[in-house]
């Protein structure tokens, strides 16, 4: 004998031949709750088409990362694919300025954080003034350079404009 429970405005089978509730779990991608599957109790993710393919994603990630037989078959499969389509990337990118676009920005982000990077605990001098000014970089990406030495800058140096001295009968 089945019931059927309304929670939350989501329809769940809730009791089966009289053994009690089922066991819901939460999904860890959409944060819905979900029964567990009769058949399958071990089940992590709920049966969206969505959570179900960022399950597969993270799955081929994680496998590529520990097991070099599959990350082999993986970059073999890749390999023989673009050899079967040369021409596709080039056809992909002349139809779509937009992707250009924002690969360049990345690409330009890529190489910002990069040089970053590179002036970290960077202590190189070369023929340094004493120079009363103090420099402050203001800005997220710039978080790791406490340490830094030398820093490129652009210097602007203003000095007070002298007044004309002032003739007799000028007030």
């Amino acid at each position: 004998m089945f019931w059927w429970f309304v929670f939350s405005s989501e329809i769940h089978l809730a009791i089966y031949r009289g053994a009690g509730l089922s066991k819901t779990r939460r999904c860890p991608y959409c944060q819905r709750s979900f029964l567990l599957s009769l058949y399958r109790p071990q089940q992590e993710v709920c049966s969206q088409p969505e959570c179900q393919r960022r399950r597969r994603t993270d799955y081929h990630r994680k496998k590529i990362a520990i097991d070099p037989e599959y990350r082999q078959v993986a970059h073999d499969s890749q390999r023989k694919w673009r050899q079967a389509h040369p021409d596709y990337l080039r056809q992909y990118l002349a139809q779509h300025p937009e992707a250009v676009e924002r690969n360049r920005q990345q690409q330009q982000m890529r190489d910002q954080k990069r040089r970053f990077r590179l002036l970290e605990k960077n202590n190189l001098a070369l023929d340094l003034k004493r120079s009363a000014v103090e420099v402050w970089l203001v800005d997220p990406r710039v978080k790791n350079l406490e340490k830094n030495n030398l820093a490129s800058a652009q210097v602007l140096i203003f000095q007070p404009v002298k007044q004309p001295p002032r003739l007799d009968g000028e007030a």
